[in-house]
């Protein structure tokens, strides 16, 4: 299932609390992927906490609490790690990550926790959801087999790579425009995981938010950001990258667009998502500010000029998913659906 629809399933399951409809969530999929950073966005749109339980790292003991003597009786201490009305807020998410990694014993102690909500004396507070988080066994990882009785407390879905999700993340979140062209350039390279030959460093979500910050890092370093951008997403991607952001000096005039002058279209391929990419990081920059209108109405009428059709409908589509409905209410953007109207019919 697409990032975005598994976003929307964390996010119904936590505001799905007030009606007593919650159902413990469990991810699968690769390392990479995005499952931490899906539930970590759906806590910070609702201002929430998330409470991120590692089990692999995890001894009975740590979710238990420890035995003390209390008179004649021992009871236990509740863990400060499980969440708590008062010191974490009356809604949230208990995120029990790495899942599938944790040691039988480990995974036993978390049975009565996510299917009873509570822990011996412990209970999850009443408005908060339980999602967990985990590699298949294919993946290479150190996995356990979830036992049935653990699995049939979850209701189970599988996070796919989906690179329109990923490139409306990237853009929101100020991914260097480089990698976003890269990727639309290539990409097969948003995740490229082969368990088989078990690589240290592979292409994924993950791994290419790590090449933006050695762009950000070693862009004036030549000599350096090659082995750099290797070493974050793996030999071959490292290298294509690099070269496609050599490539780059030769992008046209990003202003001059922007101004409405007549700029030459490069007949690089790789060139023209470059410009794509470039303009809608400039489209997001601007949003909610004066001039936005105008610097939306130039990208339309720079849309219409691509030789391919289609590649002037990714920039209109990924212009709309970087800023939104206000895209419709422009003028300029009647005759640009006017002139796709064909393209947009057959593709539908």
């Amino acid at each position: 299932m697409r990032q975005k629809n598994i976003a929307q399933i964390v996010e119904d399951e936590l505001l799905g609390m007030k009606e007593g409809f919650h159902t413990p969530v469990m991810l699968w999929g690769p390392p990479g992927v995005g499952k931490s950073q899906i539930v970590l966005q759906v806590g910070i749109k609702h201002q929430v906490e998330v409470v991120d339980i590692r089990l692999s790292q995890m001894e009975p003991s740590d979710l238990r609490g420890i035995p003390f003597r209390n008179g004649a009786l021992v009871e236990w201490a509740v863990p400060l790690l499980l969440p708590n009305d008062g010191r974490n807020g009356s809604r949230g998410i208990l995120f029990l990550d790495e899942i599938t990694s944790a040691p039988p014993s480990v995974s036993a102690a978390a049975y009565q926790l996510i299917l009873d909500r509570r822990l011996g004396e412990y209970r999850v507070p009443d408005g908060w959801a339980i999602i967990a988080a985990g590699n298949r066994q294919g993946d290479r990882g150190v996995t356990y087999t979830m036992p049935a009785p653990l699995a049939n407390r979850f209701s189970h879905f599988e996070v796919d790579v989906h690179l329109d999700d990923w490139v409306e993340w990237a853009y929101l979140n100020g991914i260097d425009e480089a990698i976003i062209a890269f990727l639309r350039f290539r990409p097969e390279l948003l995740f490229d995981f082969d368990p088989a030959h078990n690589p240290v460093a592979f292409p994924s979500p993950r791994s290419w938010e790590f090449a933006h910050r050695a762009l950000k890092k070693f862009s004036h370093r030549p000599a350096l950001l090659l082995e750099s951008l290797q070493a974050c997403v793996g030999t071959v991607a490292g290298i294509e990258l690099n070269a496609f952001v050599e490539n780059l000096e030769n992008l046209p005039d990003i202003d001059a667009i922007l101004r409405g002058e007549e700029v030459e279209i490069p007949a690089e391929i790789d060139l023209q998502y470059a410009v794509a990419s470039a303009l809608v990081g400039r489209a997001v920059a601007v949003r909610g500010g004066e001039g936005a209108a105008t610097v939306y109405g130039m990208i339309l009428n720079f849309a219409n000029r691509f030789p391919q059709k289609e590649m002037g409908v990714m920039l209109v589509s990924d212009l709309h998913r970087a800023i939104g409905s206000d895209l419709f209410s422009l003028p300029e953007f009647e005759p640009w659906a006017a002139a796709v109207a064909d393209l947009l019919l057959h593709a539908s």
